[in-house]
């Protein structure tokens, strides 16, 4: 089944949503124009279609729920958006936007550490109203009843209203700078921010993914990341929306478990454009066989976006390897950058060219400096090219004079342009911090400080780390993914992608710590110390630092973000409060195991 086809007049349609104030805007010229076309097709564990939803359906389904919304709230009041998985959370998203409610989508887990997420996204978007399900919230209500937070709450289960409200629907008094939802931010370096993303946010941010990956009416997208998470709410629902193209959405634990279900999604419905994080790709090339392979085409996959977290050239090679016997060319590999404050896409490269690798000097890159370097054996690395930038303005600044830097040098990445969201929620003084910055003459501003480190050259925007996450050893700074990658690799017992390395201030300075899980084959006998010592030696050969502690893991219990990121900051907090799940600690050359 191919939804490749191209409708009649679509140039004329593109052309005409690039007039529209609001995400209702673009949705009503969907309905009107091809109000039985299936929009969002959803697939129950990766494979078998569950639901289809029309734009027809869509727009009548979210009036009527928007209808209740606007008997018992206000416009501008906060909604918290609760659901697995599915064709409820769309719908009930486009409700709040109906109703002129901002949405606050989550996350839908059980886990403690997500309910004091939860707790502290209710507080701080002063939460009135939760939008769920019958099914989640008869699995959640004993649970959240101990939690006197959330004793004020209303619930709305969506599911069990009737279609017929939608007749009561009153279009609400929204325009272009109307808040449309708030996209808390992931946490992996400190706890959540709600970022203000207005409907002019959306949209200018929308026309921008259409020009950079080269989308048309022939563009078919899918993915599995979280609909919660800004790729999955303004990529894969909002994007296909505005084209007015078909998008096939799977749950992110049915590609985790079989990451092939991924690749079947894109040979069975012809799919151009789907992507994820690097850990993704890896997944992939460590996970799938080639026995899973032999009925996998995937000539069609024109854009598969890397993004999210630090791209890998290693990762790139390895995938596009493994599956260029299937198909996968890669030209289709397409390194981008983005973030919430954003509202998503800051830069990407051309849709029909190579990724831009280029090999750089690695002593100069913990100096900020950028070297070009051929000769392997006096320390180098790959840095990935994030392609060109489609904003406004984005200039690299030292973060401490905030003065632009020059073309080799690493700085911080400043942003000006209309998809820049209007800030953190009901905190102003960070917004003003963050989102109001100015150069040291105060003449170019404001900007959006992004807390990332990187370089302009050859064309190409590079990233190279977070400020926050940078190690500092007296007088070089040290990037965690690269220490990251070398221990990964130190010992057979270690679990690939799973670790983080952070530093410790300690009464004798800057101290190396470094988390990291063990393979679930090797926990039973676990020779603690010939692990450690292994890590410890790879480290002082590969970076010349000697390690404080390491913290050996069960498998699967590293902290990570919904989407799969590693969260360093819950990685450090947990090892300061001893409540990592561990098998073996070294701290300071005294080993203890876990009985």
């Amino acid at each position: 089944m191919n939804f490749s086809s191209r409708s009649h007049n679509s140039l004329s349609k593109l052309k005409n949503l690039q007039s529209f104030s609001t995400l209702l805007d673009i949705l009503t010229y969907q309905v009107q124009h091809q109000s039985e076309k299936t929009g969002y097709i959803f697939l129950e564990n990766g494979e078998t279609e569950s639901s289809r939803l029309t734009y027809q359906a869509l727009e009548t389904k979210a009036k009527a729920i928007a209808a209740t919304l606007q008997s018992c709230s206000e416009i501008g009041d906060r909604a918290l958006l609760l659901y697995h998985p599915g064709p409820d959370f769309l719908i009930a998203f486009f409700a709040c936007l109906y109703a002129g409610v901002i949405a606050v989508p989550v996350y839908p887990s059980y886990s403690r550490r997500n309910l004091r997420r939860l707790e502290s996204i209710i507080s701080d978007a002063q939460i009135n109203i939760v939008l769920t399900s019958k099914s989640l919230l008869d699995k959640i209500e004993n649970q959240w009843i101990e939690q006197p937070l959330f004793n004020h709450l209303k619930w709305l289960t969506t599911e069990t209203i009737n279609r017929e409200l939608a007749s009561e629907w009153k279009r609400p008094d929204i325009d272009k700078d109307t808040i449309a939802f708030l996209q808390y931010t992931s946490g992996s370096t400190g706890n959540p921010k709600g970022v203000m993303v207005s409907h002019d946010n959306l949209l200018n941010n929308e026309r921008l993914l259409e020009m950079a990956l080269g989308h048309s009416q022939r563009t078919v997208v899918a993915g599995w990341l979280p609909l919660f998470h800004v790729i999955g709410l303004v990529g894969n629902i909002i994007q296909p929306l505005y084209l007015g193209v078909s998008s096939i959405l799977m749950s992110p634990n049915a590609f985790l478990q079989q990451p092939i279900r991924w690749l079947e999604v894109i040979t069975r419905y012809g799919v151009t454009t789907s992507g994820g994080p690097n850990f993704a790709y890896d997944l992939c090339v460590r996970k799938i066989t080639p026995e899973q392979c032999s009925e996998i085409d995937l000539k069609t996959w024109t854009v598969a976006f890397n993004g999210g977290e630090w791209v890998s050239a290693e990762t790139l090679e390895t995938f596009t390897d493994k599956f260029a016997p299937y198909g996968f060319r890669p030209q289709a590999f397409y390194p981008c950058y983005g973030m919430a404050e954003t509202t998503l896409f800051v830069s990407g490269g051309l849709k029909t060219a190579l990724p831009v690798v280029h090999q750089v000097n690695s002593h100069a890159l913990q100096e900020n400096r950028i070297e070009l370097e051929q000769n392997a054996q006096i320390g180098t690395q790959k840095l990935v090219g994030c392609g060109q930038t489609f904003f406004d303005k984005i200039i690299i600044v030292d973060p401490e004079t905030r003065t632009r830097c020059q073309g080799n040098q690493v700085g911080e990445i400043w942003i000006g342009g209309v998809s820049v969201a209007q800030g953190y929620w009901n905190d102003p003084e960070l917004t003003k911090a963050t989102f109001d910055a100015y150069l040291a003459d105060e003449k170019e501003g404001p900007f959006l400080r992004t807390g990332d480190l990187g370089f302009f050259q050859w064309g190409e925007l590079y990233i190279t780390g977070r400020i926050k996450d940078m190690i500092i050893m007296g007088d070089r700074s040290y990037y965690p993914q690269d220490i990251e990658s070398t221990v990964e690799t130190s010992h057979p017992a270690l679990k690939m992608g799973a670790n983080a390395a952070f530093s410790l201030t300690t009464e004798d300075g800057e101290q190396l710590v470094i988390v990291q899980e063990v393979k679930r084959t090797y926990l039973r006998q676990l020779d603690v110390q010939e692990v450690v010592t292994a890590m410890t030696e790879t480290v002082a050969k590969q970076h010349q630092l000697s390690t404080h502690s390491i913290v050996l893991l069960k498998t699967a219990s590293i902290p990570k973000t919904p989407t799969g990121k590693i969260q360093r900051y819950a990685c450090k907090q947990g090892f300061l409060d001893s409540t990592l799940n561990t098998v073996g600690i070294w701290i300071n050359h005294i080993i203890k195991v876990r009985s």
